[in-house]
C-alpha cells in the first residue's frame, strides 16, 4: 500500500498512540481493542516504510518517521474536523487553540486567564482539557494534539522530556509549596508549621502506586510518611484535610480555592520547597491564537503573584 492511501482512522490510531504512551492506553481512549489498535499502527508501518514508534518496557514513542507523521497527520485530521463542522452547519472555529493544564492549575489560573480572554479576545475558542500528569501532556504536544500546556516542575527543574526538538517553555510562575491542615488540627494554629513537627502526621496522598504515591506528602521526611488515603483529585484531597483524615501538600496559588474547613500555611525549618508553572509549546512559530492565549495565561499568573492578591 502507498502512503498516500493510508487512511484518516489509521492517523487517530498513531496519534491517539503517541499521545497514550502505550497501545493499551490508546485502545481505551478510542473504544478499539489493543489488537485493532496494533493492526492499524502495522498497517501505517507497512505504507511508510519504517518503524513509527519505538516500542520500550514502559510504553512507546514515536521514532523520527513517527514525528513527520503525526506533524503532517495533525494537520490533515484538523482539517477533516473543520469540513465536518462547516458540513453539519456549526461555525468554524478559524481562532481555535487546544490547551492542557495539570488538575490543580484548572482550579484558578486558567480559569482566570480565560474570563480575561472572553473579554478581550471573544472570537478565540479555547478547546481546553485537564490533561493529567505532566508526561501526559507532554505526549499530548508531541503528538499534536495539544497546542499549549500548562505544565508542573519540581527542583532540580529538569526539562519535561529529552526529546528532540526541545519544546519551548516559558515559566509562569514560581511560588512555595505549602501545606494544607484540617482547620481543627493543633499544626492550624500558629501562621506557619515547623518541619520537625511533621514526624509522625497522617498524609493524604496522591496514588497509591508509582511516581505519584508520595504526592501529598511533604518532600524530604526523614521517616516513612503514614499514607492514610489516596486520591488522584486535588479537591477530593482538600476534603479529606477539611473532614480532619490527615494533612496533603497544597501549591501555594491554590489558597483561594481550597474548601472550608482547611488553612493553607507555608513550612519552615527546611529546605524551601518551590513549585514552577510552565507553559510549553513545539518549537514552531505560534499562530496569532496561541500568543494570545499564551499572553492570558501570563498575565494571569502575574495577577496571582501580586502583593496582595489571593
Amino acid at each position: 500500500m502507498d502512503f498516500t492511501d493510508v487512511s484518516l482512522t489509521a492517523l487517530r490510531v498513531l496519534r491517539a498512540v503517541a499521545e497514550q504512551g502505550t497501545f493499551t492506553a490508546a485502545a481505551g481512549t478510542l473504544g478499539y481493542t489493543q489488537s485493532a489498535v496494533s493492526r492499524q499502527i502495522a498497517a501505517l508501518e507497512r505504507a511508510a516504510g519504517a518503524e513509527l514508534l519505538e516500542r520500550r518496557r514502559d510504553g512507546v514513542r514515536p521514532t523520527a518517521a513517527g514525528r513527520i507523521v503525526l506533524r503532517r497527520a495533525t494537520v490533515v485530521l484538523d482539517e477533516i474536523d473543520a469540513t465536518a463542522r462547516e458540513l453539519s452547519g456549526l461555525p468554524g472555529q478559524a481562532g481555535t487553540v487546544r490547551l492542557g493544564w495539570f488538575p490543580s492549575a484548572g482550579a484558578v489560573l486558567v480559569p482566570r486567564a480565560l474570563t480575561a480572554l472572553r473579554r478581550t479576545d471573544p472570537g478565540l475558542h479555547v478547546a481546553g482539557r485537564e490533561g493529567g500528569s505532566t508526561p501526559a501532556l507532554v505526549r499530548a504536544l508531541r503528538a499534536g494534539s495539544l497546542d499549549l500546556a500548562v505544565l508542573a516542575s519540581a527542583p532540580p527543574f529538569r526539562p519535561p522530556d529529552a526529546e528532540s526538538p526541545p519544546l519551548v517553555l516559558r515559566t509562569l510562575s514560581e511560588r512555595p509549596l505549602c501545606l494544607a491542615v484540617p482547620a481543627t488540627h493543633p499544626l492550624a494554629r500558629g501562621d506557619f508549621v515547623d518541619v520537625a513537627d511533621l514526624r509522625g502526621q497522617r498524609w493524604i496522598a496522591g496514588s497509591s502506586s508509582g511516581e505519584e504515591r508520595l504526592l501529598g506528602v511533604w518532600p524530604g521526611l526523614d521517616e516513612r510518611p503514614e499514607i492514610v488515603l489516596t486520591a488522584r483529585d486535588w479537591l477530593a484531597k482538600l476534603h479529606l484535610v477539611a473532614a480532619g483524615c490527615g494533612l496533603t501538600t497544597v501549591p501555594d496559588a491554590l489558597a483561594p480555592a481550597v474548601p472550608p474547613g482547611v488553612r493553607v500555611l507555608p513550612v519552615r525549618g527546611g529546605p524551601q520547597e518551590q513549585r514552577r508553572l510552565l507553559l510549553a509549546r513545539l518549537p514552531h512559530p505560534p499562530t496569532e491564537a496561541v500568543a494570545r492565549l499564551a499572553a492570558a495565561l501570563r498575565a494571569a499568573a502575574l495577577d496571582l503573584d501580586a502583593p496582595g492578591r489571593d
